[in-house]
């Protein structure tokens, strides 16, 4: 081949490369989007090729998407409230090549509600399992980030979790998850029994007062202790955690005795990244959580239901730690809102 024919096809080539990065910088935001819905480099690269006639290579591809980590780390380190209402803290397990091998990893994330009575993602964090200690490290660097209180928690039950949030939060409410001590107890109730156990269970936890709840309870023990210790022993060494729901109404109840919120979010999570075998690298993973993340926030933008008159119960119980300040509006009436929020005039 000529020293012509050379120049000629590497000046093609290079006309060919500037119109494949021209055209992913113009689309770029495009590409961003269909790698937050779940797509694949490979399949955005054919969507593209098949849109515009032009092939962007996958290397090319995973470059955009790079562009938004300096948005995750300043998401990550933003401050946060003063004080959140309620916590539901929960981690999701992936798989994640790390030099060569396929290894698990923890996602860490918080689900909070603000004073005004809409969700947030405060933070998501990535570990080689769950742990309590690690949880510690997560805590801290809400704390450093300017939560300074919060009013209720809602965890699993690993083992030295509400101790870990009550060193960094003392005056924290912590509330164990009901779903996942029932579960927990059914792997040992033998199928037969399993019907008729829940029955009698069922009396305890939706008992309309804590006295009635631990009635049924020792009920419980007294039928069921000689055959299931084990079970019976885990509910009553876990009842303080298990039972702090009974300190609110039914509207309260319903959002805390369970982690089906942080669940819930989950499950819209794992919707985004079902398709995804083990992710590449730390960095991969959290790159998709994070726009999936961002997609579900939008859908975020009123208050909870009925949380008016929640907030001022809220407020109520735990005083000065989330005072409200009363204001007029036009119709003549009144509603609570915190100072953070109260407009100016």
């Amino acid at each position: 081949m000529s020293s012509r024919t050379e120049t000629r096809l590497f000046g093609v080539d290079s006309i060919i490369k500037k119109r494949e990065t021209i055209l992913a910088d113009s689309l770029e935001s495009k590409i961003i989007g269909l790698y937050g819905l779940g797509m694949s480099l490979r399949d955005i690269s054919n969507h593209i090729k098949e849109m515009y006639d032009t092939e962007i290579s996958h290397t090319v591809l995973s470059q955009i998407t790079d562009r938004i980590i300096p948005e995750i780390k300043a998401w990550q380190n933003r401050p946060l409230e003063p004080v959140y209402c309620i916590l539901w803290l929960d981690a999701m397990h992936y798989k994640v090549r790390d030099e060569g091998k396929i290894v698990s990893r923890a996602v860490y994330n918080i689900l909070g509600i603000t004073s005004s009575g809409k969700k947030e993602i405060l933070g998501m964090y990535v570990s080689e399992s769950e742990g309590a200690s690690f949880w510690l490290q997560v805590l801290t660097d809400l704390q450093n980030r300017g939560m300074q209180d919060v009013l209720i928690a809602c965890i699993d039950n690993l083992k030295g979790f509400s101790e870990a949030i009550e060193s960094i939060y003392p005056n924290v409410e912590v509330q164990s998850c009901i779903v996942h001590q029932i579960r927990n107890s059914l792997k040992y109730v033998a199928s037969r029994n399993q019907k008729e156990f829940m029955a009698d269970l069922k009396l305890v936890y939706r008992a309309e007062t804590k006295s009635i709840a631990e009635d049924n309870l020792l009920l419980l023990a007294e039928k069921w202790g000689k055959k299931y210790p084990i079970v019976i022993k885990s509910w009553e060494y876990n009842w303080e955690k298990l039972s702090t729901y009974f300190q609110y109404t039914a509207p309260i109840r319903k959002l805390i005795y369970t982690t089906n919120a942080v669940e819930g979010y989950h499950r819209q999570i794992r919707k985004v990244t079902k398709t995804k075998g083990a992710f590449t690298s730390d960095m991969a993973l959290l790159k998709l959580i994070y726009l999936a993340t961002r997609n579900i926030e939008k859908k975020w933008t009123s208050p909870l239901q009925n949380w008016a008159l929640t907030v001022q119960q809220l407020s109520i119980k735990f005083g000065d730690r989330l005072p409200l300040e009363i204001k007029g509006n036009p119709s003549g009436s009144f509603q609570g809102v915190p100072p953070e929020k109260n407009p100016k005039g």
